[in-house]
């Protein structure tokens, strides 16, 4: 696959043979930049695990402490009030006609996170088929069903994101954006990482971290060393 001048010359920053500190990878990305606009910065793990065991499945939340950069559009499921979950950030809400309402395809499914009450769950079942192929299911251990909805809508509106592994043992995420800066990455970033420490499976056997990489959307990958834990202890 042909790259073009910029990315070509962006890998030129990097060493392939190396792996980088947090510091290190932050200053990099800043220097591999290859886009006129501010971009994302992404993570992505390869994680040891057989995720066709249940218990080798990495799958929470997270909210970083200068956030992620990216505004989530949220619906919300609920028997309450509605307008209290829209001044709390929801973009839309209702309870039951807003179910029939996206039955009928009368809504667009153009929002990020699906967010429900327990009540609410038995009615989803009528369109379990459009928001599951969508990863919009409410679910309990992803925290986006709980009875506290105005909370749970104020954190993911905030920031407060699910990760998870996909079919290989892979975790692939953001961690904030260019304009952030070098210390607020830095912070994010250790803290993405601890919280992968911090939420390995118990059925997880010998190594847990295979490779962490990070890059600019649209830009080279940097290889983080892993080889010590200093990065998780902060």
């Amino acid at each position: 696959m042909s790259r073009g001048k910029k990315y070509n010359k962006a890998v030129e920053f990097i060493n392939a043979e190396m792996a980088y500190s947090v510091e290190e990878a932050v200053d990099l990305l800043e220097k591999t930049n290859t886009v006129k606009f501010d971009p994302t910065v992404e993570i992505h793990f390869n994680l040891n695990l057989e995720v066709k065991h249940a218990d080798q499945i990495v799958r929470s939340t997270l909210s970083l402490p200068n956030g992620s950069g990216k505004v989530a559009k949220v619906c919300a499921f609920t028997d309450g009030n509605a307008d209290e979950l829209k001044a709390a950030g929801a973009t839309i809400a209702g309870g039951e006609e807003l179910i029939d309402d996206i039955a009928q395809g009368n809504v667009a499914l153009d929002f990020d996170v699906c967010v429900a009450t327990p009540s609410m769950m038995r009615h989803l079942g009528k369109i379990a088929r459009v928001l599951g192929p969508k990863g919009l299911m409410p679910n309990p251990k992803a925290g986006t069903v709980g009875p506290d909805l105005v909370a749970i809508t104020k954190e993911i509106a905030a920031g407060k994101f699910e990760f998870k592994t996909d079919k290989q043992g892979n975790v692939h995420s953001i961690f904030g954006k260019l304009s952030f800066g070098k210390d607020k990455l830095a912070e994010n970033l250790e803290c993405f990482l601890k919280t992968i420490e911090d939420v390995k499976p118990a059925g997880s056997k010998g190594k847990y971290i295979n490779s962490v990489f990070v890059c600019n959307a649209m830009g080279p990958s940097i290889k983080l060393d892993m080889s010590t834990d200093e990065v998780t202890k902060k």
